[in-house]
C-alpha cells in the first residue's frame, strides 16, 4: 500500500496542540464585518478546537 498524500489545503488550516488536539480557525471573520458586533469579531479571532467527530477525517488529510 502506498502512503496517503497530505492534503495541502488541510495542512495549512489545521495545527496540532501540545496535547494532541487539533486547532482550527473560525469562519465568518474575513469580510462583511460592519454588521458584526465588536464582541463577535473579537471571538472570531481566537482559534478553536475541531470536534472529536471530525478528528479521524482531519488526521487522515494531514
Amino acid at each position: 500500500m502506498p502512503k496517503i498524500k497530505t492534503n495541502r489545503g488541510a495542512a495549512k488550516r489545521f495545527k496540532f496542540t501540545a496535547s494532541g488536539k487539533i486547532k482550527r480557525r473560525k469562519s465568518y471573520g474575513s469580510h462583511i464585518l460592519t454588521k458584526k458586533t465588536r464582541k463577535r469579531k473579537r471571538n472570531l479571532r481566537k482559534p478553536s478546537l475541531i470536534s472529536p467527530v471530525d478528528r479521524k477525517r482531519v488526521i487522515q488529510m494531514i
